[in-house]
C-alpha cells in the first residue's frame, strides 16, 4: 500500500472509531438521563429470593442485602417490605435472612428476582397509610401537575419532591411522621412522572428544569393558605429545592430546606449512572458532554443554586459516604462553609436516597428538631 493511501485509510479508520465513540457516548448520556420514575436505578443490583418463612425472607447475600434498616423489595408483580437482618436465623453461606414486614402486592416466591428500593409504600396516602388526602392539580409551565395534599393544622406546609428511580410514593415514608407533627404535606409529581406532562426531549435534567414545577407547587401552597413552606427533596428533588430557594419569585416564603442525598455535582451523577450501565470508563467524558448538549445542563447553574454565600434559609442535609450516585463531599463542604445555617447529618451504610431507610428513628428525630423552630 502506498504511503498516501495508507495514511488515508488510517485517518478514515480513526474518524470511524471517533464517530462510533461519540455515538456510544451520546447513547450512554441519554440512557443515564432517561431513567423512568419508579424504575430501578442501574446501580440497584438484582437479588434472588432463596426462601420465605413466617416473618422472614432469605435473599442473596451481598452489600445491598446486608445493609441495616428497612427497605422495600420489588420485582415483576410483587412489592414487599423487609426489616433488619436476622443474624441468628438459619441461612446458607450465600444468603442472608431479613425480617419480612409485609407483602403489599403479589406473591414473594422462591426464585423471584427482586431489587431493594427506598420506597416502602405503594398506592396513595389513604390506601397506604390511612391518611385522608385530596388529589389536586397544580398549574405548571408544561401543564397540570398531579399532587397529593394531606391537610394539617399548621400554616407551614412541607412540599416534597422525590428523586431518581422513585415516584411521589417515596415521600410517603415520612408522611405519617409529618402528619403527626401537624404539617400540611403537598407531595408533588413533576414533569416526566406518571400523570404529569412529559419532559421535552424525554430526558431528565437532574433538577435543572424540573425545579420550575416545584416553584409552581410553592405558588399553589401560598395561594391556598401556606404562610411559609419547607421544601423536602431527595436526590434530584433536593437539587430542585436548592434551585427554587435561589430562583423562585416566592423564595421569601421558603423558610427551610431538607436535602436528602442531594445531587450537587451533576457531572459526577451522570458519570455514575452511565458507569452503572456498563459504559467503558474511557467514554464517560463523552457521555457527560452528550448529556450537556442534549439537555443544556450547566455546572454553573447548580453551583449558583448551591452557593454557600447565597444560601439564606436553614438547611438540613441527610447524606453519607455510601452514596455512589451523588457524592457526599459537596454536602460536607456546604455544611463546612455555612455551619450557622447548614446542618449535615451523616448516615453511614446507606445507598442513594435511602438515608431514612438506614435508621428511621434517628432520621425522624433529627428532622423533628430541625422543623420545630420552623413550625
Amino acid at each position: 500500500m502506498r504511503p498516501a493511501t495508507a495514511t488515508a485509510a488510517a485517518v478514515t479508520t480513526l474518524i470511524g472509531v471517533g464517530a462510533a465513540a461519540v455515538a456510544v457516548g451520546r447513547l450512554a448520556g441519554d440512557a443515564a438521563l432517561r431513567a423512568s420514575p419508579g424504575r430501578p436505578l442501574p446501580s440497584d443490583p438484582k437479588v434472588t429470593v432463596h426462601a420465605t418463612a413466617a416473618g422472614q425472607v432469605a435473599l442473596t447475600r451481598g452489600f445491598a442485602t446486608l445493609r441495616p434498616g428497612t427497605y422495600g423489595i420489588e420485582g415483576p408483580g410483587v412489592h414487599a417490605v423487609v426489616g433488619p437482618v436476622l443474624a441468628d436465623a438459619p441461612h446458607t453461606a450465600d444468603s442472608v435472612v431479613r425480617r419480612l414486614v409485609r407483602v403489599d402486592h403479589g406473591d414473594l416466591r422462591t426464585g423471584a428476582r427482586v431489587r431493594l428500593t427506598p420506597q416502602l409504600f405503594i398506592g396513595d396516602p389513604r390506601t397506604a397509610l390511612g391518611l385522608d388526602h385530596v388529589d389536586v392539580e397544580i398549574p405548571g409551565e408544561l401543564g397540570a401537575l398531579p399532587a397529593w395534599f394531606v391537610p394539617g393544622a399548621r400554616d407551614t406546609w412541607v412540599i416534597t419532591a422525590h428523586g431518581l428511580g422513585t415516584t411521589r410514593e417515596h415521600p410517603m415514608n415520612l408522611m405519617g411522621f409529618l402528619h403527626a407533627q401537624q404539617f400540611p404535606v403537598l407531595a408533588l409529581a413533576y414533569r416526566g412522572d406518571p400523570g404529569a406532562p412529559r419532559q421535552p426531549g424525554g430526558l431528565g435534567h437532574l433538577g435543572n428544569s424540573e425545579w420550575r414545577d416545584l416553584d409552581a407547587a410553592v405558588r399553589y401552597a401560598v395561594r391556598y393558605g401556606a404562610a411559609r413552606v419547607v421544601l423536602h427533596g431527595w436526590s434530584t428533588g433536593a437539587a430542585m429545592a436548592l434551585h427554587a430557594a435561589a430562583g423562585s419569585g416566592l423564595r421569601h416564603r421558603i423558610s427551610g430546606l431538607v436535602l436528602d442525598s442531594p445531587v450537587l455535582d451533576w457531572e459526577a451523577t451522570v458519570r455514575a449512572l452511565a458507569a452503572a450501565r456498563r459504559t467503558p470508563g474511557a467514554l464517560l467524558p463523552l457521555a457527560v458532554r452528550a448529556a450537556r448538549g442534549a439537555t443544556g445542563l450547566h455546572g454553573d447553574r447548580l453551583r449558583e443554586a448551591a452557593d454557600p454565600g447565597a444560601l439564606r434559609v436553614p438547611t438540613l442535609i441527610f447524606h453519607g459516604p455510601g452514596d455512589t450516585l451523588a457524592p457526599w463531599a459537596p454536602s460536607r463542604e456546604l455544611a463546612r462553609l455555612r455551619p450557622e445555617l447548614v446542618a449535615l447529618h451523616t448516615v453511614p451504610d446507606a445507598p442513594h436516597a435511602s438515608m431514612w431507610n438506614a435508621d428511621p428513628t434517628t432520621y425522624e428525630e433529627t428532622l423533628r428538631r430541625f422543623l420545630t423552630p420552623l413550625m
